[in-house]
């Protein structure tokens, strides 16, 4: 209250404005230097702790507090205790995480803290940092009275310092995981360039993500055709490691099987609700919340990686787009794998065929062709001993001899018709489709694009032609077939349609030693073969040049 004096009022009122005018100069100089302290210790980026510390401390010596406290919030509806002060020197149990409600609610446990400490009045100012509220600061009084009107604005001065010393930590952060992030990424490129093992690329990725995403453990799954998912890469601790190959059922709730599911990053904030294999498995590690992503291999679901933790906390709000940055990497290793498996199965069916075709040469060569020779060759050296002795044998051996030259000689023609007939040598693709035509039983339209294609992509369009036509007239019943080719782009594209049945494989072994030939030209084999609708073979097969 105003202090008067008895004897001069008008001489008091003016002795209590000056002391008010004192008080009031003294704890605007007060709270700016208590404001410039903080000031430098935000300036000088000494570690949050230390800072909360220190606004407590003012906050409540400027304010005239019992006790004040930070509180920061959590995504997952909890709040955690970050700075205490107490004129009593009473510790608080700092890192503490209790329901929001528990702030508010009387009965809770904060309530009882704060009637444990005689706290009588309180009022907390939110702490608003780049745009959203990051956490609250607490002031509470013992005393009988409340407190001045204008405590929420002086807190509020230091509260602004707060958020911009949490907003410059964020950025430092911020920027440190993205060098951190790039500098894994860049890592696992190295790895995937280099073209490791798949067992290297899939265990450094589970390592990275996880460390990166502060995760206990991060596991690389492979899904599989009937519902169960494999174990491509574990990481973390090691009462947690799954052994790589385990099968593990989808059925149930947990971030995999979601995943399978959807084919989009999922999360599990609150493992409880998990179920199935995974999720019991989960749960029995004592694992708290997770997230995963899809790995894509060109453009089909081929696994996820999943990582978990332990902690109470929720993992980060942007984790499925950190860990999907890392998918992606892994799909090009995946993809890169896969390529050169087929390209070495290809080889080995392109040199299992052609020993298979040169023996298959031989054969008839030696059955053939070779057995009718040397019976000429025989039958003429009959001849010549006949008709020195003036027999009457040698007219009947030499018409013999010629007789088998000539089948010898149509074998030869038939043999090397099949390898690579003269009409296409001589005349292009058009007339060796058209020489092909000849001889099938349906109707087949030449469309080929009259022009001559350059000998090295005339040879790989016969045998798709071929091929094809061969599929057709054995097995779909057609009445007429199409054939046609035109050089577009760079690039010479055959195409083979029939009216017949359909239903073609493109993986017999025809078809597929087709593809096994123009992959080896950078060229693509495409089979389309519905039931009762026909087939339509395209080759794509690049120019020389």
């Amino acid at each position: 209250m105003p202090i008067r004096h008895p004897h001069a009022v008008g001489t008091d009122r003016r002795q209590v404005v000056r002391i008010g005018s004192r008080d009031e100069m003294a704890r605007i100089v007060a709270e700016h230097a208590a404001l410039r302290r903080v000031a430098t210790l935000v300036a000088r980026g000494v570690s949050q702790n230390d800072l909360f510390a220190a606004v407590n401390e003012e906050i409540a010596r400027l304010v005239g507090a019992d006790a004040t406290v930070l509180m920061r919030f959590e995504s997952d509806n909890a709040i955690t205790l970050v700075a205490g002060w107490s004129a009593t020197g009473v510790s608080f149990p700092l890192g503490e995480r209790r329901p929001l409600d528990a702030v508010f609610l009387a009965p809770s446990p904060f309530g009882r803290d704060a009637r444990r400490r005689g706290i009588r009045t309180s009022v907390g100012v939110p702490i608003q940092v780049d745009g959203r509220t990051w956490g609250v600061s607490f002031a509470g009084s013992s005393g009988p009275g409340p407190f001045p009107d204008d405590i929420e604005g002086r807190i509020a001065r230091f509260t602004e310092l707060v958020a911009t010393a949490v907003s410059n930590v964020q950025a430092r952060d911020e920027l440190q995981r993205l060098a951190d992030e790039q500098a894994a990424l860049r890592r696992l490129a190295t790895l995937v360039a280099r073209e490791s093992p798949p067992s290297e690329v899939f265990a450094a990725v589970a390592e990275e993500v996880g460390r990166l995403l502060g995760a206990g453990m991060a596991t690389m799954y492979r899904y599989e055709d009937d519902g169960t998912a494999t174990v491509a890469a574990d990481w973390g601790e090691r009462d947690a490691l799954i052994p790589i190959g385990t099968r593990m059922s989808l059925e149930g709730e947990s971030v995999a099987a979601r995943v399978r599911r959807t084919g989009r990053p999922a999360r599990i904030d609150d493992y409880a609700e998990a179920s199935g294999a995974i999720g019991a498995h989960a749960r029995s590690l004592r694992v708290r919340s997770g997230v995963g992503t899809a790995i894509v291999v060109e453009g089909r679901l081929w696994g996820a990686m999943v990582a978990v933790t332990r902690q109470p906390e929720a993992m980060p709000a942007d984790a499925e787009a950190r860990i999907g940055r890392f998918t992606e990497l892994v799909a090009t290793a995946i993809s890169n794998i896969e390529a050169r498996s087929q390209l070495a199965a290809s080889r080995a069916r392109i040199v299992t065929t052609a020993d298979a075709e040169r023996r298959q040469v031989v054969r008839d060569l030696h059955d053939g062709a070779q057995q009718r020779l040397i019976h000429t060759v025989v039958t003429l050296k009959l001849a010549r001993q006949a008709l020195k002795k003036n027999g009457n044998d040698g007219p009947a051996l030499v018409t013999e001899a010629l007789d088998q030259a000539e089948q010898a000689t149509t074998e030869l023609r038939e043999l090397v018709h099949g390898i690579l007939p003269s009409a296409l040598t001589h005349g292009g693709l058009r007339a060796g489709v058209e020489a092909l035509a000849a001889r099938m039983p349906m109707r087949v339209e030449n469309g080929v694009w009259p022009g001559r294609s350059p000998p090295p992509s005339r040879r790989p369009a016969y045998f798709v032609v071929a091929e094809a036509l061969t599929n057709v007239a054995k097995h779909s019943g057609a009445r007429r077939a199409w054939v046609t080719a035109r050089v577009d782009d760079g690039r010479l594209r055959v195409r083979v349609r029939d009216d017949g049945a359909g239903g073609a494989r493109p993986d017999g072994s025809g078809l597929r030693g087709l593809a096994d030939r123009l992959a080896v030209l950078d060229g693509r084999l495409d089979v389309k073969s519905p039931t009762d609708s026909g087939t339509v073979v395209t080759a794509d097969i690049p120019l020389p040049g």
